[in-house]
Order: structure tokens, then C-alpha cells, then sequence
């Protein structure tokens, strides 16, 4: 999952580089939530570190100031879905050997 907020705010429009990283997370196919102070977006680990780093190029070139990014991996207890490759026994996760959690 990643969340990101893009800068200069305007509240009457959509400036040029929200618009660009709405695009960008978009195409990736990821699933768009846009909530009062920013963006969120989930998908699998390849879709959204690909969608985050066109983001940073594209709203740049749009003319944002600062973009502020988190990326956080989500279990399946706040997914649903199966726990992400290379995350079981690991320390953080959550995960036991079987991939549910402990």
C-alpha cells in the first residue's frame, strides 16, 4: 500500500501534479481510495513500487513541490488476500510459517 500527498494545495482544482499521480497509481491498476489528506492506493508489491516511482518522476514534472510517501506492507487481516512472497517469519510481519498470523 502506498499513501502519498502531493504539494502546492489549491482547494478550488486539481492542480497538474495531483492530477499526474492519481494518473500514475491509475494505470499501475491499483485500488484508488482519496481521502481528506491524501491519497491511498493498494496492489501487490511489483505494482505499487513501480506506480510510486512514476508518481515522484511525473508530479515533479507536473511542478509539485513536495510529495510525501509512505508505503506499508498489509497483511491479510487488513486485506484479506494471501500474505505477500518473502514476508513469512519475518520479524514486523506478522506471519508465522503457515502464513497466517501468530
Amino acid at each position: 500500500m502506498v499513501e502519498f500527498t502531493t504539494e502546492p494545495f489549491e482547494l478550488d482544482t486539481f492542480p497538474p501534479h495531483a492530477v499526474a499521480a492519481r494518473k500514475a497509481v491509475d494505470e499501475a491498476g491499483l485500488a484508488v481510495a482519496v481521502g481528506p489528506f491524501g491519497t491511498g492506493a493498494e496492489g501487490e508489491a511489483d505494482q505499487v513500487l513501480a506506480a510510486v516511482s512514476k508518481l515522484l518522476r511525473e508530479s515533479l514534472d507536473a511542478g509539485a513541490t513536495r510529495i510525501s510517501v509512505q508505503v506499508s506492507v498489509l497483511d491479510e487481516t487488513e486485506t484479506g488476500s494471501e500474505p505477500a512472497p518473502g514476508t513469512e517469519n519475518k520479524p514486523g510481519t506478522g506471519r508465522t510459517a503457515e502464513g497466517g498470523t501468530p
